[in-house]
């Protein structure tokens, strides 16, 4: 049975969500009127919100470009399995926002391009163009397709719902704004997004901190840090995070928020900035993991296997849910409804980004 709680969550975030993407969508508009006569006004309008993302909303969109479901319970089950050492999504992401904006942000803006493969296709032609857009689009749907089918098990989890009905739900409305404003609307609602899966993580801490079943965390302080290893295991911490150093540069999701600055300096700091806040909002998932690290979960009402057997730490297969879990059986019921939230805005922000695409 649903959690009725979490119905009543649903409702009012929705509801939320498609104010702020309407709103958004008449700022669209009455912004398309004002630039009828200018060519490619359209285009510019519906993907680079006419290059006039401010300071604040950009700060904000920037960071959402990596900030979603499988950075949040990645960096916590991350964080569970290996210590520190073995979170290497937050300090790579983050230095590639860095790198990004060092290497590529200003040179793109100042050249007015309307997607990242303007170039190739200026410079080699449309064929070529037309050839490196099919891995882009790939790459966007595979990854916005594994996030998806988490994020629904994680609503499955949290509010008991199927997780089928609650990921087509949340994808429709995300298309329903997306499509009625363009990045404007995308740009604001990653402002609610954010707010509230900042808020949601960090009520979840201390919540799970008081619960008789978790440990002190100074007791295990010691193996935080974690180990990698001999010359190969180094070798392939270091290979990983290259890429995500500079695998994470060449997306359109970041591109397009590059593009759509007011200006090229301005798009270069957005990067730098949205650095920081990509390695901020990855403190609480890590303080998430390192609680569930130290929880004694056979004091909880948690059964893996739905069968009655309580274990001490969470499966290995099971570790991916890491943040519901504490959301669901380290926090009191008050809590649920701020940690719905949480789960709604990573589902959003997963949807929009590539719905933009």
């Amino acid at each position: 049975m649903a959690d009725v709680l979490g119905v009543i969550a649903i409702i009012f975030f929705y509801v939320l969500i498609l104010v702020v993407g309407i709103w958004a969508g008449r700022k669209t508009k009455n912004a398309k009127e004002c630039a009828a006569d200018h060519v490619g006004a359209h285009t510019e309008e519906v993907m680079l919100a006419g290059r006039n993302i401010g300071t604040l909303v950009g700060i904000f969109t920037m960071t959402a470009t990596w900030v979603g479901g499988a950075y949040i319970n990645g960096t916590a089950e991350a964080l569970y399995n290996g210590g520190v050492l073995g979170c290497q999504a937050p300090i790579g992401y983050a230095l590639s926002l860095i790198m990004g904006g060092l290497l590529f942000a200003k040179k793109m803006r100042n050249e007015g391009y309307v997607t990242m493969l303007d170039p190739f296709q200026i410079k080699y032609g449309q064929r070529v163009g037309g050839l490196m857009f099919i891995p882009a689009l790939l790459g966007e749907v595979f990854w916005s397709a594994a996030i998806l089918s988490a994020l629904g098990a994680t609503l499955s989890v949290i509010l008991r719902i199927d997780m089928n009905i609650s990921v087509v739900i949340s994808a429709l409305i995300a298309v329903v704004y997306t499509f009625t404003g363009g990045l404007y609307a995308v740009a604001y609602t990653d402002v609610v997004q954010l707010f509230c899966i900042f808020v949601g993580l960090w009520v979840c801490v201390p919540a799970a901190l008081l619960h008789y079943a978790t440990k002190d965390l100074r007791r295990n302080a010691e193996d935080w840090l974690g180990e990698i290893g001999g010359f190969k295991e180094t070798s392939l911490w270091i290979d990983c995070m290259l890429l995500l150093i500079f695998g994470g540069i060449p997306w359109q999701v970041y591109f397009q928020r590059v593009l759509s600055s007011r200006t090229s300096s301005g798009a270069q700091n957005l990067s730098f900035v949205a650095g920081i806040g990509c390695l901020l909002m990855a403190v609480p998932p890590a303080l998430i993991g390192a609680i569930a690290r130290n929880t004694d979960w056979r004091l909880t009402d948690y059964s893996p296997w739905n069968n009655g057997t309580k274990i001490e730490a969470i499966p290995e297969d099971k570790r991916n849910m890491v943040v519901p879990l504490v959301f669901q059986y380290l926090t009191p019921k008050w809590v649920a409804f701020i940690g719905t939230q949480y789960v709604l805005s990573v589902c959003f922000l997963s949807c929009c980004i590539f719905f933009n695409y």
